[in-house]
């Protein structure tokens, strides 16, 4: 049986020096893919275009290792990036279980980005699942459509023994609930000869279940999509060629034994006809050094003074102890991380004697307009700088 990991502290080595909260932002390192999908006229386009936008959220992912620290209740992040055209901000609105919230604006008001996570933790004795529940929604205010999806669930084997390395995989379900098209991404897992390892297939369909087009290829590298009568072609000719070499399946390792990650196979192979949806970002050459960090991820804990000023006190920039880590400070990050647990604690002890509840600062519980189902939706305000009622959390 897999044991829940939420409550449990893992030491500071297994950590990345960023907060839960900055790690949710990285959704937005692809937000050009938003703008384009607004731009579009037809809603096919739309759909790939938002299609690419959930793959590209997830592949900061890849070989991200490292644990973010949990967010304390109260703790906000704040982003705003003029040269890609947004603003965000998250609060950690409940600690057991752990919710984040997060909303995200288009400068010039062209989306708006929302959803609640609730990543929930397994431990399977060689690896660590996390599955993030929680729906995410995104409207494209041009079009008066909104979309919603979950996000895939990630694995971390070998956290015990042997080389980490991350797999992704279940289906998500995109939804446009103003035309009922949907699109369907089948994230794989690696399957006994890592032949699937990284690869994403799916297609989009109309209400009526018509097949309107293929989206294929890998969250760690590329999306394509392409006409479905041209993709079976290709298929039956995949097989005919007899790319299908029956292969004897390895003796299963023995238990102990770390589960060696599979050679990545080949890149993607295009299908002529394909159109290309979406590429990653190269990361920066001493990334492996620094976390496996994107450029994107690099930035978001930059404090600059001007910065201190307006930043709300609960913002993760001035959390000392993601602080310590970054600067190297080990024993400072580890001894500040208990400190700021224990605050939090005896906190939470005080409201239970005094018999007060909590109050999120900037997100009520409410339902999605959408799905129905139980969310965290944003007040407002919070751009409006009044942070005179912020608890003290660090």
């Amino acid at each position: 049986m897999p044991k829940e990991l939420s409550k449990i502290t893992m030491p500071i080595v297994f950590n990345e020096p960023l907060s839960f909260l900055q790690r949710i932002t990285e959704y937005m390192e692809h937000i050009y893919l938003i703008h384009k999908a607004s731009s579009h006229a037809n809603p096919l386009e739309r759909m790939q275009a938002v299609a690419a936008f959930a793959v590209s959220a997830v592949a900061s992912q890849w070989e991200r290792t490292g644990k973010p620290f949990n967010p304390l209740l109260g703790e906000t992040y704040e982003l705003i990036r003029e040269d890609l055209g947004f603003r965000f901000i998250s609060e950690q609105v409940s600690h057991h279980p752990p919710v984040s919230a997060f909303y995200s604006e288009g400068l010039n008001k062209d989306f708006v980005f929302h959803g609640s996570i609730y990543p929930k933790l397994k431990f399977w004795g060689k690896s660590v699942e996390a599955e993030p529940r929680g729906t995410i929604t995104l409207e494209l205010l041009k079009h008066n459509e909104a979309y919603t999806w979950t996000n895939p669930t990630c694995c971390v084997h070998n956290i015990i023994i042997g080389k980490l390395w991350i797999e992704q995989y279940g289906t998500i379900e995109i939804v446009n609930h103003s035309t009922g098209d949907k699109c369907i991404l089948n994230f794989k897992p690696c399957g006994l000869f890592g032949k699937e390892l990284h690869r994403v297939e799916g297609h989009v369909q109309d209400k009526n279940k018509k097949k309107l087009s293929v989206i294929y290829g890998k969250w760690t590298e590329c999306l394509w999509c392409v006409n479905p009568a041209t993709y079976d072609t290709s298929k039956k000719n995949e097989k005919r060629s007899g790319d299908q070499k029956k292969m004897k399946p390895s003796e299963e390792a023995g238990n102990d034994e770390a589960d060696d990650m599979p050679e990545i196979q080949e890149t993607v192979q295009v299908i002529p006809g394909s159109k290309l949806l979406w590429r990653i970002n190269s990361r920066p050459p001493n990334s492996s050094q620094m976390y496996n960090f994107t450029s994107f991820a690099v930035s978001l804990n930059e404090l600059e003074t001007s910065m201190e000023a307006v930043l709300a006190p609960t913002d993760c920039r001035l959390r000392p102890d993601i602080r310590g880590m970054e600067n190297g400070e080990l024993d400072l990050a580890s001894k500040e991380k208990e400190r700021l647990e224990e605050k939090q604690r005896a906190a939470r002890k005080e409201r239970a004697k005094d018999e007060v509840e909590w109050r999120t600062r900037w997100f009520h519980q409410g339902n999605n307009p959408y799905t129905g189902t139980s969310d965290w939706l944003y007040s407002g305000g919070y751009f409006d700088r009044n942070f005179s009622d912020c608890p003290d959390i660090y």
